[in-house]
Protein backbone atom coordinates (compact mmCIF):
# COMPACT_ATOMS: atom_id res chain seq x y z
CA UNK A 1 0.00 0.00 0.00
CA UNK A 2 3.17 2.54 0.37
CA UNK A 3 3.50 2.23 -2.64
CA UNK A 4 -0.06 3.66 -3.96
CA UNK A 5 0.48 6.28 -1.77
CA UNK A 6 4.10 7.20 -3.06
CA UNK A 7 2.76 7.65 -6.81
CA UNK A 8 -0.33 9.67 -5.84
CA UNK A 9 1.81 12.03 -4.01
CA UNK A 10 4.42 11.91 -7.31
CA UNK A 11 1.32 12.11 -9.86
CA UNK A 12 0.10 15.28 -7.32
CA UNK A 13 3.60 16.96 -7.34
CA UNK A 14 3.28 16.68 -11.35
CA UNK A 15 -0.33 17.81 -11.14
CA UNK A 16 0.97 20.50 -9.22
CA UNK A 17 3.72 21.25 -11.36
CA UNK A 18 2.05 21.09 -14.65
CA UNK A 19 -0.79 24.03 -13.35
CA UNK A 20 2.06 26.57 -12.34
CA UNK A 21 3.78 25.99 -15.87
CA UNK A 22 0.89 25.99 -18.29
CA UNK A 23 -0.11 29.59 -17.72
CA UNK A 24 3.78 30.66 -18.11
CA UNK A 25 4.03 28.70 -21.61
CA UNK A 26 0.60 30.00 -22.65
CA UNK A 27 1.81 33.67 -22.29
CA UNK A 28 5.22 32.43 -23.95
CA UNK A 29 3.25 30.95 -26.62
CA UNK A 30 0.75 34.36 -26.80
CA UNK A 31 3.44 36.29 -27.20
CA UNK A 32 5.13 34.44 -29.78
CA UNK A 33 1.76 33.93 -31.57
CA UNK A 34 1.24 37.45 -31.37
CA UNK A 35 4.91 38.53 -33.03
CA UNK A 36 4.40 35.91 -35.84
CA UNK A 37 0.97 37.52 -36.95
CA UNK A 38 2.46 40.96 -36.77
CA UNK A 39 5.28 40.16 -38.88
CA UNK A 40 2.96 38.80 -41.38
CA UNK A 41 0.63 41.68 -40.98
CA UNK A 42 3.98 43.79 -41.44
CA UNK A 43 4.97 41.81 -44.40
CA UNK A 44 1.79 42.17 -45.98
CA UNK A 45 1.15 45.77 -45.03
CA UNK A 46 4.46 47.23 -46.44
CA UNK A 47 3.58 45.49 -49.39
CA UNK A 48 0.33 47.23 -50.28
CA UNK A 49 1.46 50.57 -48.80
CA UNK A 50 4.54 50.50 -51.12
CA UNK A 51 1.89 49.49 -53.84
CA UNK A 52 -0.06 52.72 -52.76
CA UNK A 53 2.45 54.52 -53.09
CA UNK A 54 4.36 53.61 -56.53
CA UNK A 55 0.54 54.01 -57.69
CA UNK A 56 0.04 57.51 -56.39
CA UNK A 57 3.58 58.75 -57.85
CA UNK A 58 2.71 56.83 -61.39
CA UNK A 59 -1.15 58.22 -61.17
CA UNK A 60 0.24 60.13 -64.77
CA UNK A 61 0.74 57.19 -66.09
CA UNK A 62 -2.23 54.76 -65.12
CA UNK A 63 -5.12 56.99 -62.82
CA UNK A 64 -6.30 53.39 -61.87
CA UNK A 65 -3.58 51.68 -60.29
CA UNK A 66 -4.14 54.02 -57.12
CA UNK A 67 -7.61 52.89 -56.62
CA UNK A 68 -6.75 49.35 -57.20
CA UNK A 69 -3.90 49.91 -54.70
CA UNK A 70 -6.20 51.47 -52.12
CA UNK A 71 -8.30 48.68 -52.34
CA UNK A 72 -6.10 45.56 -51.92
CA UNK A 73 -4.67 47.87 -48.62
CA UNK A 74 -8.69 48.03 -47.85
CA UNK A 75 -9.17 44.39 -48.25
CA UNK A 76 -6.11 43.13 -46.49
CA UNK A 77 -6.32 45.67 -43.55
CA UNK A 78 -10.24 44.18 -43.01
CA UNK A 79 -9.09 40.86 -43.12
CA UNK A 80 -6.10 41.22 -40.91
CA UNK A 81 -8.76 43.20 -38.38
CA UNK A 82 -10.91 39.86 -38.53
CA UNK A 83 -8.10 38.25 -37.35
CA UNK A 84 -6.58 40.34 -34.98
CA UNK A 85 -7.83 39.50 -31.49
CA UNK A 86 -5.15 42.18 -29.81
CA UNK A 87 -6.98 45.01 -28.82
CA UNK A 88 -3.76 47.50 -29.74
CA UNK A 89 -3.14 45.91 -32.87
CA UNK A 90 -6.50 45.97 -34.35
CA UNK A 91 -6.76 49.96 -32.90
CA UNK A 92 -3.79 50.87 -35.09
CA UNK A 93 -5.38 48.67 -37.79
CA UNK A 94 -8.75 50.83 -37.54
CA UNK A 95 -6.48 54.13 -37.79
CA UNK A 96 -4.76 52.59 -41.34
CA UNK A 97 -8.35 51.84 -42.38
CA UNK A 98 -9.20 55.56 -42.06
CA UNK A 99 -5.95 57.16 -43.80
CA UNK A 100 -6.95 54.72 -46.57
CA UNK A 101 -10.34 56.16 -46.58
CA UNK A 102 -8.99 59.84 -46.27
CA UNK A 103 -6.63 58.22 -49.21
CA UNK A 104 -9.80 57.59 -51.03
CA UNK A 105 -11.29 60.79 -50.30
CA UNK A 106 -8.32 62.53 -52.27
CA UNK A 107 -8.12 60.13 -55.11
CA UNK A 108 -11.98 60.59 -55.91
CA UNK A 109 -11.75 64.21 -55.95
CA UNK A 110 -8.61 64.49 -58.18
CA UNK A 111 -6.50 66.00 -55.33
CA UNK A 112 -3.13 65.18 -54.34
CA UNK A 113 -3.08 63.06 -51.34
CA UNK A 114 -0.92 63.72 -48.10
CA UNK A 115 0.88 60.35 -47.49
CA UNK A 116 2.75 60.70 -44.62
CA UNK A 117 -0.54 59.91 -42.21
CA UNK A 118 -0.73 56.66 -43.54
CA UNK A 119 3.04 55.54 -43.26
CA UNK A 120 2.83 57.39 -39.28
CA UNK A 121 -0.33 55.31 -38.99
CA UNK A 122 1.74 51.79 -40.32
CA UNK A 123 4.21 52.71 -37.90
CA UNK A 124 1.72 52.65 -35.14
CA UNK A 125 0.81 49.56 -36.36
CA UNK A 126 4.92 48.36 -35.42
CA UNK A 127 4.37 49.86 -32.02
CA UNK A 128 1.63 48.31 -31.13
CA UNK A 129 3.17 44.62 -32.69
CA UNK A 130 6.42 45.14 -30.72
CA UNK A 131 5.14 46.68 -27.69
Amino acid sequence: MPQALSINRTTALAVAGLVLILPLSMVSCSAAQKAIDCGNTAIKISSDISQVGSAFNNANNDPAAAGQALQQLKNDLDQLGRNSSDTDVSKALTDLQNQVGALQKAADTNQVPDLQPLGAAAANLSKACTG
